[in-house]
């Protein structure tokens, strides 16, 4: 899953990243809520893990104008408090769960993957395009019979633009999607593992399967062949 962590203690958002990177999760973790919302906008994100206390503009707020927009993506909703009246609010916002502080990680996935089940619109698992298949729940690309070896972030950029393929992405984009909102990366980064991934996905198959929209980011072919 593409998950959407936003949580501003820098340590507990390290944490949830590794965590659920290392169960094969693709994860962009922001820090304040102007940045999730942005996210959030942005990005085709199959659930979002939410503080309740951020900068800028708080988990509560942010989930409503989630909802009120129109996005149901499920939201695990975090927070330290555990009144009765504090989960109410969360809930009735527009989070789809609750979960306090102090917590064990496996409760979490649990949380995650029972939310993800019950959504309204189930998350396709294996993405096909351009005769790329790529699973997310195990992190492997193939390109016909062949095991492409990917890093994590040619990974996550292949899956960026399979998501969205036959759509131009904007560089722009793909650095809020790939890298995440809090990283200062440019343009010049993209274009460099842009480059890279070509080398992997595209040799010996002859045309590439992304294809360089100039001045604007690049888009995926949408042809499954």
């Amino acid at each position: 899953m593409w998950i959407l962590v936003i949580e501003d203690e820098p340590a507990m958002g390290d944490i949830l990243r590794r965590g659920l990177e290392e169960e094969n999760h693709t994860v962009t973790l922001v820090r304040d809520g102007i940045e999730g919302l942005r996210a959030a906008e942005t990005c085709e994100i199959d659930a979002i893990v939410l503080d309740v206390m951020l900068p800028e503009l708080s988990g509560i707020e942010l989930a409503r104008i989630l909802r009120s927009t129109g996005r149901q993506m499920p939201i695990l909703m975090l927070t330290a408090r555990d009144a009765a009246a504090d989960i109410v609010k969360g809930l009735d916002a527009g989070a789809d769960d609750y979960l306090t502080k102090p917590f064990a990680f496996d409760v979490l996935l649990a949380r995650l993957r029972a939310l993800t089940r019950r959504a309204a619109r189930p998350t396709a698992r294996v993405l096909h395009a351009s005769g790329l298949v790529l699973d997310p729940d195990v992190r492997q690309v193939r390109r016909g019979d062949r095991l492409l070896d990917l890093t994590l972030t040619e990974f996550r950029l292949l899956e960026f633009l399979m998501r969205r393929a036959g759509r131009v992405c904007a560089r722009t984009a793909i650095i809020d999607g790939v890298w995440g909102l809090e990283q200062d990366v440019k343009g010049n980064t993209v274009d460099a593992f842009i480059r890279l991934l070509r080398a992997k996905i595209d040799e010996p198959y002859g045309p590439s399967a992304i294809e360089t929209v100039r001045g604007f980011g690049y888009i995926l072919r949408d042809e499954d062949r």
